[in-house]
């Protein structure tokens, strides 16, 4: 049986209902309030694009959480592994002080000036007995030595623990939110799932004319006419890599090699270029040297929004290789249709 259009308007409604819900407000990061359900399919392309975005902003503050406890625990390993070489080098040195009584002992305890004087060679019983005094109060003064820095490699390592316990503490509570965000995004795909076919059509046409539109007028200023179209060999290697990966799915978290979030495949691309840069989208922006957006080239990343929230790899002629979304895959975009935040450039002999 045919369904009316009343039917079909009632459908709709409920779908941009759902979405509109999609966007309450949650912890850290914090989502944008609800504001009135969306009324058009370019609304909802605009509320999908909000909500994927703030996905991605977690995805960076879960991966930034989870690098600091890995970089932390391996801190701690670093001093759990110095205490145990101080305590075993305290219990040589302390074998060693009781080898040295036991041979004084079998020798019958003489003082030293008595064993001199029943010496048949006076002088080397003299240089014995010197420095085996010498010897054992070195190792004494060792000990004493050993003692307080193993103390002090103690409290270093139980600050550190306590600082892992923290950043642990963090993560577990980024991982409750990444589980809420799982499901805003669940909801968001089921959303897109419930329009008609023409309807999915004419949302991505929709898309499409967004990012041409963002991309015609960036190419307008005339920067492709100054951007450099060579790259340097790490920088071709890096994108070598990348291409590799299209049509690899996007992953929260995901580094490879069968799925990549946005950061995952620029870090990974360029580990395997030879180079190790930051995890993240907001670290590589931080740390990476900084290029203007018409000296960029081949290799280079690119940063996006404000919050320094997604990132890709430029491959030349206006373009980007990037693991978008959830929902989507790595492909290649123009680079010129998010807006740009800035741009890095990872080589080291650049």
């Amino acid at each position: 049986m045919r369904r009316s259009p009343r039917a079909h308007g009632h459908r709709t409604a409920a779908a941009l209902t759902l979405l509109c819900a999609l966007t309450v407000t949650t912890q850290a990061p914090a989502l944008a309030a609800p504001g009135p359900g969306p009324a058009t399919l370019d609304e909802v392309r605009v509320q999908l694009d909000a909500l994927y975005h703030q996905a991605e902003v977690a995805t960076g503050k879960y991966d930034a959480a989870d690098q600091k406890a890995r970089a932390q625990q391996k801190k701690v390993d670093v001093l759990n592994g110095r205490v145990r070489r101080a305590e075993q080098q305290r219990e040589r040195l302390t074998q060693l002080l009781g080898a040295a009584a036991r041979a004084q002992y079998r020798g019958g305890g003489l003082p030293a000036e008595l064993q001199f004087a029943l010496s048949s060679d006076p002088e080397h019983a003299l240089d014995d007995a010197a420095l085996t005094q010498q010897a054992q109060q070195a190792t004494r003064q060792r000990l004493t030595v050993l003692a307080a820095a193993r103390k002090e490699l103690r409290r270093r390592t139980d600050e550190a623990t306590a600082e892992l316990e923290d950043l642990r503490a963090s993560r577990r509570a980024m991982d409750r939110h990444r589980d809420t965000i799982e499901k805003r995004i669940d909801a968001a795909r089921a959303l897109e799932a419930r329009l008609k076919e023409e309807e999915r059509q004419r949302l991505a046409a929709l898309e499409k004319r967004a990012a041409d539109k963002a991309q015609a007028q960036w190419v307008g200023t005339g920067v492709l006419d100054r951007i450099g179209t060579t790259g340097s060999a790490a920088g071709r290697r890096a994108i070598a890599y990348a291409t590799q990966q299209l049509g690899k799915p996007y992953v929260w978290g995901a580094e490879g090699p069968d799925s990549f979030d946005c950061s995952g495949l620029t870090s990974q691309a360029w580990l395997h270029a030879g180079v190790a840069i930051p995890r993240t989208s907001e670290e590589q922006w931080a740390r990476l040297p900084h290029v203007p957006v018409d000296r960029m080239r081949p290799g280079d990343l690119v940063i996006y929004f404000s919050d320094a929230s997604h990132v890709a790899l430029y491959i030349g002629d206006g373009k980007i290789i990037s693991a978008p979304r959830p929902g989507r895959f790595v492909y290649v975009s123009p680079a010129g249709s998010m807006q740009i935040l800035g741009v890095v450039r990872p080589d080291p002999d650049a």
